[in-house]
């Protein structure tokens, strides 16, 4: 078992073991999992190559983990239950064994198809269950997975698949998402016209739609598992074979094969998910995120499953068909912990407080956000109207590179405080250094977010990319993986994370957190949301360019709007980060996943119009009209 962090005494006393020993500390907790041959070294690392191994040379497959571990006691509880996009459309749940018996026999499968250890699977599937048997069972025979969610283009899909060279496609007739139904095979049908390296296609049947099967290519999943065995003995892997490609977006364009290995991913992404949501024993647990993305890798299923939890997997959306989907889903399902964006809350509480405040959801205790910082009007809505005062919030901050969590409270344990990721997770040890790379200590600093050691789930390269590897995370600050982010440690120590250091605005010396400005804006009442970026100034060096929307704004008072806007943020931060210039526009570019596409806002506030990809956007007509409302604003 696990070891669970359960007082601040407790934490404090395991943080400063984890630094004093970081190699005792985590061998540990990797040997509380099964091991087919344990490891000669904990760690072997440095960070000028880069070069980093956990538990090195020892043998494991981590789907073991999952069932053979917990099959005995844990077979007939629920592993996976399955709420449908249409809420009267029977769920499904998946207990332990099911789960296990479903993945062996679409282990059989990828075997029959000819896919072996250390080939690539692609896959491109809705929020349906079949993508957690899919992932697994890439994990069973120990092909690496990449799972591309499945709102990309074609071409999206087909730069990923090449990047990859991908051997199988996995994919549906269609998917549902709201009132919407997604035409996925014709996308899959269209992205391997340009793909090179897959050999056939699997093809789930999700909505009935009609699609087209090229002979030799395409096959029905519910075909192919037909009289497929329910046992399959799992590939022994080592520590540091990979377990998946997750691509992320680069600020030039091109998609980052993230590549994540075995041993290190399983032990801290596990770990993570015990300690921060404070899991306990037949809790239900429900992230609110894609397996397209890495929270759903990292906290739908693999944290979750190695635990033994009970994990709640959402094909919908949090409006459809009211704003209330996700207050319904917690009563019906009576969950106990429950992880978000904070792009769905500032959403759902745009919506108004009539559409929560009728649940009572007694079963709650612990409520997360992942993906952005939070700000702290949602954070305080979030709060008070999801968690009726009672839960508290884990406000995570982690990335794709990272695997898993690393700055957060621990639920009910590290006390909050809104908009503040708080304290490292033991074993983290992040550093804020300057831009001349000297490391700032003591509390209320601000500069680059850091890491000084590895930690077992950190990225270990990017697919086919080592050298691009190094540079975007190793070159900037040597010795360190640089984050990307800004940070801010204030008077209590806590760290607050200010945004990527491309969105720290330096206007007249003084470095602005592009997310601490949108907070200020975003508590006006007609303000629903806000992007800020900077611009050119003349005299700042750079000024505050910021794009409100505010749809129930009075026609004609635009002028007056932005002059109250301009007070408030003088009032809540300091004259210093009053906006240069506001835009107001409908909605904001954002990408599939939920998040604001700044890259494309710096773009327009400088005048250009080399946007690089927008293929990864949900709303790309939005930018035509966010380039004429900047023409007509700076005529």
């Amino acid at each position: 078992m696990i070891p669970k962090i359960s007082t601040l005494s407790g934490y404090l006393h395991e943080y400063q073991k984890s630094v004093a020993n970081p190699t005792g500390f985590w061998s540990n907790i990797a040997e509380t999992f099964y091991w087919r041959k344990p490891w000669v070294k904990t760690l072997d690392w440095n960070f000028d190559e880069p070069k980093i191994e956990w538990f090195k040379e020892g043998k494991l497959n981590i789907t073991e983990n999952i069932f053979e571990r917990h099959l005995f006691l844990r077979g007939n509880q629920p592993a996976i239950i399955w709420e449908p996009n249409d809420p009267e459309e029977p769920n499904r749940i998946f207990t332990y064994r099911q789960l296990y018996e479903e993945v062996n026999k679409f282990a059989h499968v990828l075997q029959s198809m000819g896919v072996k250890k250390g080939d690539r699977v692609a896959i491109y599937l809705p929020m349906i269950p079949e993508l957690a048997i899919a992932m697994l069972a890439c994990a069973r025979i120990g092909a690496i997975h990449s799972i591309v969610f499945a709102g990309f283009s074609a071409k999206a899909l087909a730069d990923r698949n090449n990047d990859a060279q991908a051997k199988i496609l996995i994919t549906a007739d269609g998917g549902y998402r709201g009132d919407k139904t997604i035409p996925l095979k014709e996308t899959a049908d269209a992205a391997l016209e340009m793909s090179t390296s897959v050999e056939k296609m699997i093809v789930v049947k999700r909505t009935g739609v009609p699609v087209n099967m090229k002979e030799n290519r395409d096959v029905w999943w519910h075909e192919m598992m037909t009289g497929k065995p329910v046992s399959f003995e799992p590939v022994t892997m080592d520590a540091e074979d990979p377990l998946f490609i997750l691509y992320t977006s680069g600020s030039t364009g091109k998609p980052k094969g993230v590549l994540h290995t075995t041993g290190g991913y399983m032990v801290y992404t596990a770990y993570t998910f015990k300690n921060v949501f404070q899991y306990r024993s037949n809790d239900v647990y429900f992230c609110a995120a894609d397996i397209g993305w890495i929270t759903g890798h990292s906290y739908i299923i693999y944290g979750p499953l190695l635990e033994g939890a009970i994990s709640l997997m959402f094909e919908g959306i949090p409006t459809y068909p009211a704003p209330d989907r996700y207050w319904q889903i917690i009563e019906k399902y009576k969950v106990n912990e429950f992880y978000t964006s904070p792009t769905a809350i500032r959403a759902l509480l745009a919506q108004g407080e009539e559409w929560v405040d009728k649940y009572e959801m007694p079963s709650l205790r612990v409520l997360g956000t992942v993906g952005e910082p939070i700000n702290e009007e949602a954070w305080h809505w979030y709060h008070d109207h999801v968690g009726k005062g009672r839960c508290p919030i884990v406000d995570t901050w982690w990335q794709t590179e990272t695997g898993g969590i690393m700055i957060s409270p621990l639920a009910g344990i590290v006390p909050t405080k809104p908009a503040y990721a708080t304290l490292p997770l033991p074993g983290v040890r992040p550093v804020i250094v300057n831009q001349e790379g000297e490391k700032l200590y003591g509390k209320n600093v601000e500069g680059n977010l850091c890491i000084e050691f590895p930690w077992p789930g950190m990225a270990r390269t990017l697919w086919g990319d080592h050298k691009r590897f190094k540079e975007a995370y190793f070159s900037t600050f040597p010795g360190l993986y640089f984050t990307g982010d800004g940070v801010k440690r204030d008077e209590d120590g806590y760290y607050r994370i200010l945004g990527r250091i491309d969105d720290v605005i330096n206007v007249s010396g003084h470095r602005l957190g592009t997310a601490e400005i949108e907070n200020a804006l975003n508590e006006h009442p007609l303000v629903a949301e806000s992007a800020v970026v900077g611009m050119p100034h003349d005299i700042k060096g750079q000024g505050i360019y910021a794009y409100v929307v505010a749809p129930e704004r009075p026609e004609g008072l635009e002028d007056e709007l932005r002059q109250s806007l301009i007070k408030g943020v003088s009032k809540l931060i300091s004259p210093i980060a009053k906006p240069d210039q506001i835009q107001f526009v409908d909605a904001l570019p954002k990408t599939r996943s939920g998040k604001i596409m700044r890259r494309i806002l710096r773009k327009i506030a400088t005048g250009s119009d080399d946007f690089g990809d927008t293929s990864t956007l949900t709303n790309p007509e939005i930018v035509d009209k966010i380039i004429k409302g900047y023409e007509k604003l700076n005529q």
